[in-house]
């Protein structure tokens, strides 16, 4: 699912995925009964910095007054945004790079290919249980147990937990983004590396 030009949906239909989000299931309540579907969905959502889409970028001028700019940004809730597992800014793609005709190292084809081992290697690690992918861990068998990580790997993100930088739903994605670039690398277990680059992804943040 990919809403382009995300603030621009009321926000009224956006946060109404935050449920399928957290549950990977959809309820819909009516006088005398309850429904519930399937809703399990990749989303990916996009958005300029601002109304005319140049506040912050070099060498344009952005015309959009402050409270546009705010009004604009808190239409993505903050409940809605601790439900996305990376959160990354992106800047213009240069003309020199855009006619370059440079291709990337990177195919298709070896992105599947990483992709099916690091697949297969989440569910070795998950066999006997209910789950086959990061994604389906509970948090709480994140933090404790078989797949805790140490102490010192956790230490970046235990010390944004602390100052509130991050939230505890926003602290199980982390970790299981971790366990996700570490599979992609071909590693057993993610170290600080995988973790700080998990916190970065969702945050911005570092060690």
């Amino acid at each position: 699912m990919f809403p382009d030009e995300t603030p621009e949906f009321q926000r009224v239909a956006l946060d109404a995925l935050r449920q399928p989000l957290e549950s990977g299931r959809i309820e819909v309540h009516r006088a005398g009964f309850t429904a519930s579907y399937p809703a399990r969905f990749q989303l990916v959502l996009a958005m300029n910095p601002c109304p005319c889409g140049n506040y912050g970028v070099r060498g344009a001028e952005c015309t959009c007054p402050p409270m546009a700019i705010r009004r604009y940004a808190g239409r993505l809730s903050g409940p809605l945004r601790d439900r996305i597992d990376i959160d990354l800014q992106v800047a213009r793609v240069a003309a020199s790079r855009a006619t370059s005709g440079e291709a990337s190292e990177l195919t298709s084809a070896l992105a599947r290919a990483r992709v099916v081992t690091a697949r297969a290697a989440a569910a070795e690690r998950l066999r006997g249980t209910p789950w086959r992918v990061n994604g389906e861990v509970p948090g709480e068998r994140l933090r404790v147990g078989a797949l805790r990580l140490s102490a010192k790997v956790r230490a970046p993100l235990d010390r944004a937990l602390e100052r509130g930088t991050v939230t505890l739903r926003a602290y199980d994605r982390v970790l299981r983004v971790a366990w996700t670039i570490a599979d992609l690398a071909g590693a057993t277990t993610p170290g600080i590396d995988e973790l700080g680059r998990a916190l970065f992804l969702k945050k911005g943040l570092l060690a």
